[in-house]
């Protein structure tokens, strides 16, 4: 791992350590130096459980916004195979901060959709950082109506940190291509299953979220609005977002004791991008594990079952 979160230097330290001993030892082969490095690694190992034993919110937020974590396309490219990406709304571009298709999960023919972030400065800026305009809403709900056409399972992988807010997205009905996205989600006849891989903000994750089962990797967070932007309406002061943080409750943990979302999946010690093939997997055996009830249920079981669902939301109290 080449980035440290602020929390982590202590971490980074220890690590640099190691790695300058065996790059000394890798320059004369008659330095042994394994022990010390050993040594370094166990206390490293030791530090990153402590640090990642009890995150705050913020260290939550933190870690979901990791930029070596890994992204939509990621998991496309982990999970699905024969993956077919389908392009535009039909009305005026395509958004690529919005990537979906056709696709196979375990071998079953489905829609997949999600914001992709990108990973580095040029991939970034051409995914908009994962900021959605309305024409990659209009995509999803193209998707989704396909996906309702011809009886397939929606798959959405949620990692926004909201709605692109500019002006062009605004004068093209950005609110109405989210609420219109979200009234899709609702409506779907077929099996809908939304996981949350990193940012889940605002309305632009809901017009994805509105799903059969939403899951949460364990340090992912979902919320109305990002702790900075709560702080600065709240307190007019964007440094008072550790404690908009708290106030939110937007991490896994708080949402799942809520009933807003209905499973955490678990992540490696030290976030997903410590071990991407371990989180793959385990966001593989969730999404399974969520799909096969549904794949059972008849549509009309499966759109009642959604409306009970968010209907029920917020019945257990803020105090649960």
């Amino acid at each position: 791992m080449t980035h440290y979160l602020e929390f982590e230097k202590p971490l980074a330290e220890i690590e640099g350590k190691a790695e300058e001993l065996r790059a000394l030892a890798r320059n004369n082969e008659e330095m042994d130096v394994e022990k010390e490095a050993a040594a370094l690694d166990k206390k490293a190992a030791d530090l990153l459980k402590d640090l990642y034993k009890g995150l705050t919110p913020w260290r939550k937020c933190q870690v979901a916004r990791h930029p070596e974590r890994p992204h939509c396309k990621d998991y496309i490219d982990a999970l699905f195979t024969e993956y077919t990406p389908l392009a535009g709304d039909r009305n005026f571009a395509d958004d690529h901060a919005v990537m979906g298709g056709l696709a196979r999960f375990n071998d079953q023919p489905v829609v997949v959709i999600g914001q992709e972030k990108g990973h580095d400065t040029k991939s970034r800026i051409e995914r908009n950082f994962g900021m959605a305009r309305p024409e990659g809403y209009r995509k999803a709900i193209r998707l989704m109506d396909l996906a309702d056409r011809f009886g397939l399972p929606v798959i959405a992988l949620v990692d926004t940190p909201g709605a692109y807010p500019g002006k062009g997205a605004e004068e093209r009905g950005q609110s109405e291509a989210i609420a219109r996205s979200t009234e899709k989600c609702l409506n779907l006849k077929v099996p809908m299953i939304s996981v949350i891989i990193g940012e889940g903000g605002s309305g632009g994750a809901v017009a994805f979220a509105s799903a059969n089962k939403l899951a949460m990797l364990e340090h992912s967070v979902y919320s109305v609005i990002s702790p900075e932007g709560c702080a600065s309406i709240l307190w007019k002061d964007a440094e008072k977002m550790r404690e908009a943080a708290e106030a939110l409750r937007l991490t896994a943990q708080d949402l799942h004791k809520l009933g807003v979302i209905d499973q955490i999946i678990p992540e490696p010690l030290g976030g997903a991008q410590r071990d991407r093939e371990a989180t793959f997997a385990a966001v593989g055996k969730a999404i399974e594990a969520m799909l096969a009830p549904l794949k059972k249920k008849k549509p009309e079981t499966i759109l009642k079952d959604r409306r009970k669902k968010f209907l029920e939301i917020g019945s257990k109290g803020l105090a649960a």
